[in-house]
C-alpha cells in the first residue's frame, strides 16, 4: 500500500531564530527523545509540525501522533498542520479502529491515550512514528495517565516532548520519556534539549512585556467558632490567615472582584482609545460556579456580557475561537485557556483563582503576553499574596534583564505589563472584602505610587516599556483606582443574586448564635467552643459557617432554650 505523504499545501513557514536553532540542535544529535522547554507564545507547534514534515521528507517516519491535553487543541494541531501540508485527524475517536489512509496521522489527547493504550501502541508500531507530546507535563496529572503513555508510545520511533515552562516532579511519579535532574529538594526538575525562556522570547519580539499591578484588601470573615476576623491579603501574619484572607478576597459577592474588574476595564478601555481596537482581557476563576458568577459581575461593570468558557460546555472551543477573533472585552474562564490556546488580542487578564503552581501561572501569563508585531504591554492584575508575588517577581526580573524601566526622576515624562496551604479548606463564612492598588513590581520590589503628578498624556503610555518609570505607573494605577472602588461600590449593591438573601439571612443567624453562645458561656463559665461543640451535638449538621439557615434557625432555637 502506498505510503501517505503529506498534503499539499504552502510552502513552509518564516521561522524564527529560536525555531531554526531547535531544528538545528536536533539535527546536530539525532535522538529518540528531545524535550523543548520554550515559554508560552513562542511557537511552539510550528517548530514541531516543521520538524515532523522535514523528518517525513526524508522518510525517517511515515506517521505524526500528537498528543494535548484538550480536544480545543486538537483542533488547533489539526488546522495549523494542515496550514503546513500535513493531513492530520483531529477527530478520530477510540471507537475507530485505523487511520485513514489519506492522512499522515492525528491528534488525539492524553484522556483518550489512558482509555485505550494499547489501541494507541498498535497505531504508532503499525509505521514508523513520530510521537509529539504537546504539554508533556499533563503526563504527570495522575500515575494511569503517565503508565498509559509510556504503554502507547514506548516502541514509537521518535518522540517530540514540548512544554512552556520547565517543571518539577516527584521521584515516584516521573513522566515517561523526559530527562531530568534532581532539584535539591528530593524532587526532580525537568531538563530541556533546548530551552528558550522568556527573556529569550521578549529580546526577540516574540512576547510583549508584562506588567504586573498587585490589589491589596481587608477580608472579613467568619471561622468555624462563631468568631469574626479580618485580615489584610499583603499584611497576613501567617499562611493560614492569608490563604484565608486570599479565599474570601476571591468570592463573588463581595467588593474585592468588582472593584478589580473595575480597574482591568479600564485599562482595557484606554488601550483601545488608545489604538488597539479590539484590546480584550481574560479572567482566570478557580471553579465554575465563580466562574458564573464573576461573569455577572463583569456584565455590571463593562455594560456588556462576558464569554464564559467551561469545560463542561459543549461548545467551549467555538467559544474561545468566537472570543479570538472577535471583539468583545472580556471571557471568563477556569482552565480552558490556561495553556496552548492562541487569543493574540487578549492583553489583559485578572488573577481570581487560588491556583498558585510555577507551572499554572507561566501558563496562565502565557495567554496575555504573545505579541503581535507593536508596541503592546499586557497587564495582569493579581491578589497582593506572597505566593503569587514571588511567581510574578520571576518573570518581572527576567523583562528588565531585557527592558530596564528608567530610574526615577530620569526625565521621560517630559517625552511625549494549586499546592496545599494550611486553611486551604478550613470552613468559613466569607462576610466581605474590600480592594485597594497595592504597588506594581519592579526589580523584585513592591513599588508604590510616586508624589509626582501625570498628565493625560502621560496616561496613555502606561505600560510602555522605558517611558515611565515604575513609581509614576503605579502613580497612574493609584489614582485611577479611587474610580474603580466607586464602579466597585455600584456594582456590588446592584448585582442581582438569587444567594444573597439567603446570604444575608444565614448571616443575621449566625451572628445571633455568636452573641448567644457568648451569654451562654458567661453564665456557665464555660469555653465558647465547647458550648459550640454542646450545640453541633444537639442539632447535627456541618460548622456553623457551612450550616444551611434551617440548622441555624434550630441551633438559635436551642440556645435560647437553653439560657432559658
Amino acid at each position: 500500500m502506498a505510503q501517505p505523504r503529506p498534503l499539499p499545501g504552502p510552502a513552509a513557514p518564516r521561522l524564527r531564530a529560536w525555531q531554526v536553532a531547535a531544528l538545528r540542535a536536533y539535527d546536530a544529535e539525532p535522538r529518540r527523545d528531545f524535550l523543548v522547554t520554550a515559554t508560552p507564545g513562542a511557537g511552539k507547534t510550528t517548530f514541531a509540525l516543521t520538524l515532523a514534515g522535514r523528518l517525513l521528507e526524508r522518510r525517517a517516519v511515515d506517521r505524526v501522533i500528537v498528543v494535548c491535553p484538550t480536544d480545543h487543541l486538537r483542533t488547533q494541531w489539526a488546522d495549523a498542520a494542515a496550514r503546513l501540508g500535513i493531513g492530520l485527524d483531529g477527530a478520530l475517536s477510540n471507537a475507530t479502529g485505523p487511520v485513514r489512509p489519506d492522512l499522515t496521522g492525528y491528534v488525539t489527547t492524553y484522556a483518550q491515550v489512558a482509555a485505550k493504550a494499547a489501541l494507541h501502541a498498535a497505531r504508532a508500531t503499525s509505521r514508523r512514528t513520530l510521537v509529539i507530546l504537546d504539554e508533556v507535563h499533563h503526563a504527570g496529572d495522575g500515575l494511569s495517565w503517565g503508565e498509559a503513555v509510556a504503554a502507547a508510545f514506548d516502541r514509537a520511533a521518535r518522540r517530540v516532548c514540548l512544554t512552556g515552562t520547565p517543571f518539577r516532579t516527584r521521584a515516584d511519579e516521573r513522566i515517561p520519556f523526559v530527562r531530568y535532574e534532581q532539584d535539591g529538594d528530593g524532587g526532580y526538575r525537568s531538563s530541556a534539549d533546548f530551552g528558550y525562556g522568556y527573556r529569550d522570547a521578549l529580546r526577540d519580539g516574540v512576547v510583549r512585556p508584562v506588567v504586573f499591578a498587585a490589589y491589596t484588601g481587608t477580608s472579613r470573615w467568619r471561622n468555624s467558632a462563631g468568631e469574626v476576623i479580618a485580615a489584610s491579603l499583603s499584611q497576613s501574619a501567617t499562611k493560614r490567615t492569608e490563604t484565608t484572607a486570599w479565599r474570601t478576597a476571591l468570592n463573588p459577592r463581595g467588593r474585592w472582584v468588582p472593584h478589580v474588574l473595575a480597574a482591568m476595564d479600564e485599562r482595557i478601555t484606554a488601550l483601545r482609545a488608545a489604538g488597539i481596537h479590539d484590546a480584550g482581557g481574560l479572567v482566570l476563576a478557580g471553579d465554575q460556579q465563580d466562574a458564573r458568577a464573576y461573569a455577572t459581575i463583569a456584565e455590571h461593570v463593562t455594560g456588556e456580557p462576558p464569554v464564559v468558557i467551561v469545560s463542561d460546555d459543549p461548545l467551549a472551543g467555538r467559544r474561545i475561537e468566537q472570543f479570538a477573533s472577535g471583539t468583545q472585552r472580556l471571557a471568563v474562564c477556569v482552565r480552558m485557556v490556561s495553556e496552548g490556546v492562541d487569543i493574540p488580542r487578549a492583553i489583559c487578564l485578572a488573577w481570581m483563582t487560588a491556583y498558585r503552581t510555577p507551572l499554572f501561572f507561566a501558563q496562565g501569563v502565557g495567554r496575555v503576553v504573545r505579541a503581535r508585531g507593536r508596541a503592546e504591554t499586557a497587564t495582569v492584575f493579581l491578589p497582593a499574596v506572597r505566593p503569587l508575588l514571588a511567581l510574578a517577581a520571576e518573570i518581572e526580573q527576567e523583562r528588565n534583564h531585557v527592558i530596564p524601566p528608567p530610574a526615577a526622576g530620569d526625565g521621560l515624562l517630559d517625552v511625549e505589563r494549586p499546592e496545599p496551604v494550611p486553611g486551604d479548606r478550613d470552613p468559613i463564612e466569607a462576610l466581605d472584602a474590600d480592594a485597594a492598588f497595592a504597588h506594581v513590581l519592579h526589580g523584585g520590589r513592591a513599588v508604590v505610587a510616586a508624589p509626582a503628578a501625570l498628565s493625560a498624556q502621560d496616561e496613555d503610555f502606561l505600560g510602555l516599556p522605558g517611558i515611565l518609570t515604575a513609581e509614576q505607573t503605579a502613580a497612574l494605577l493609584a489614582r485611577r483606582d479611587t474610580h474603580a472602588r466607586q464602579r466597585a461600590s455600584v456594582v456590588a449593591a446592584t448585582v442581582p443574586s438569587a444567594q444573597g438573601t439567603a446570604w444575608r439571612a444565614g448571616a443575621t443567624l449566625r451572628r445571633d448564635l455568636s452573641r448567644l453562645v457568648a451569654v451562654l458561656a458567661a453564665r456557665e463559665g464555660t469555653p465558647h467552643a465547647q458550648v459550640h461543640a454542646r450545640l453541633r451535638r444537639a442539632v447535627p449538621g456541618p460548622a456553623s459557617a457551612a450550616a444551611s439557615a434551617d440548622i441555624l434557625e434550630r441551633r438559635r432555637d436551642a440556645l435560647l432554650s437553653w439560657i432559658g
